[in-house]
């Protein structure tokens, strides 16, 4: 974690939803309207990339995928300016979805000391403040679920740079000195598929666990030796959220197409209406839904869908729960029966995070359907209900204050006042441009990444 003494002086915004990745900031007053020419204390251009900022005192950090390289850059939070850019161009790339993935989706970290950086066709890469390179650690290629690309970002606890690779096979979370780059622990997770979530440290009196969310389960790890604590049934089978921090418990909430959705058909049913020219397969032009949901489904990669797959990706849907649940501290070993506190199973969200602000929990689905509950109850204030903007949301929502901002994939930015018996829009804006960033809260400022700019937001002093 960052150290308690450095972190209280330097305004930051560590990494990937600032402070372990809770999305709040206890001392944040950024505006509350916020807009392409509102409150703009300076934009520039940036590569396009969904990897959100990273504040740390006078500089922003941002990973970038441009002109082929994948870069680690930092900025003057004073005006925008570039002050460093290092990139590295890897042998090979992993295959990512043009659209929505990107080989620099995971944000950078840093503890004020390093900024660590991971791309998942190059591995881990470590940087001072100042740009120089400290280390690198060269991983395998990442080969994701219908080749959709990595994204999970890295984690920076007492010394350790920690970071989840959750791929079709070989998945593992490793653990690096931050100084030197030596490998500490790998652990295997060898029954995980592609997932997307970031790890989060989770301290439970005198215990302090890593936490990952990953298909289907999740678990809690020593960070000091890498040895599984415990772990925790019933997650969607395929999981791109990271669970939250609040009152004592510990927060999950996900989605994604499963048993809750509709019957996963039979492998006869299905080569029946689709193999078009019996030869007892399903090609890629007969499968008919694009190519990346083939993909998801062709496990064995070899081009084909066979019974073998479909089975295969039959059984991981059938086992997915998707869910909104509240975790006690203190398990040991398989927790799934004895330490879950309540669970929720409306309006849950795929690519976005809980939120826990004040006493309330807060969760946004595609759509803009936004749901509060009571933390410690799992009782609904509301559920559900439109805050007026539509379409999908890859943004996780952040909270400063009593105000909550969330941004849509469409590039519309809502200020949700916090509270009340249904959401109350402040204000909304439109960027005219895509949005998957997670915005950052420092201070008197908000800083948003869209699709081609990077802006920092602070309201004129009287």
């Amino acid at each position: 974690m960052i150290p308690m003494a450095l972190a209280a002086a330097t305004p930051s915004w560590p990494g990937y939803r600032g402070p372990n990745s809770a999305g709040t900031a206890a001392d944040a007053q950024p505006p509350t309207r916020i807009g392409p020419k509102e409150n703009v204390a300076w934009s520039v251009e940036v590569p396009p990339s969904p990897s959100s900022p990273t504040v740390w005192g006078d500089r922003l950090f941002l990973t970038t995928f441009n002109a082929g390289a994948l870069e680690t850059r930092a900025y003057a939070t004073a005006d925008g300016k570039l002050l460093w850019s290092q990139g590295v161009t890897p042998e090979k790339f992993e295959e990512y979805h043009l659209t929505e993935g990107s080989p620099a989706a995971g944000t950078a970290v840093t503890d004020g000391h390093v900024v660590a950086s991971y791309f998942g066709s190059f591995g881990v890469i470590v940087h001072d403040l100042d740009g120089r390179e400290l280390w690198r650690h060269r991983l395998p290629v990442a080969e994701t679920a219908g080749n959709f690309g990595s994204g999970s970002s890295p984690l920076i606890h007492e010394g350790r740079v920690i970071v989840n690779r959750d791929h079709i096979t070989g998945s593992s979370i490793l653990a690096f000195d931050s100084k030197t780059g030596k490998k500490l622990w790998e652990t295997a997770r060898p029954d995980r598929v592609t997932s997307y979530g970031t790890p989060i440290v989770w301290r439970q009196g005198e215990t302090t666990d890593v936490v990952v969310a990953g298909a289907i389960t999740m678990r809690g790890y020593d960070p000091s030796t890498g040895v599984e604590r415990w772990i925790l049934h019933g997650l969607p089978a395929y999981t791109c959220t990271t669970p939250v921090i609040g009152d004592g418990l510990l927060f999950f909430a996900g989605w994604s197409p499963g048993k809750a959705d509709s019957p996963w058909p039979s492998w006869e049913s299905t080569v029946e209406k689709q193999d078009k020219n019996g030869d007892g397969w399903i090609s890629m032009e007969e499968f008919g839904a694009g190519e990346a949901w083939f993909k998801v489904q062709d496990i064995d990669r070899n081009g084909r869908l066979d019974k073998a797959d479909w089975d295969a990706i039959g059984g991981l849907m059938k086992r997915g729960e998707n869910v909104l649940l509240a975790v006690k501290p203190g398990g040991k070993g398989d927790i799934t029966q004895t330490h879950v506190a309540w669970k929720y199973t409306r309006g849950l969200p795929y690519v976005p995070c809980p939120l826990h602000l004040g006493d309330r929990l807060y969760i946004i689905r595609d759509g803009g359907l936004m749901t509060c509950v009571n933390p410690t109850t799992g009782q609904p204030h509301y559920a559900q209900e439109r805050i007026g903007t539509t379409g999908s949301y890859y943004a996780s929502p952040v909270g400063a204050e009593d105000r909550i901002y969330v941004a849509s994939l469409d590039g519309k930015l809502s200020v949700i006042k916090a509270g009340g018996t249904k959401p109350e829009v402040l204000h909304t804006a439109d960027f005219g441009e895509r949005i998957a960033a997670t915005p950052a809260l420092v201070g008197k400022r908000l800083y948003l990444r869209t699709h081609t700019h990077l802006y920092a937001f602070e309201a004129p002093q009287p």
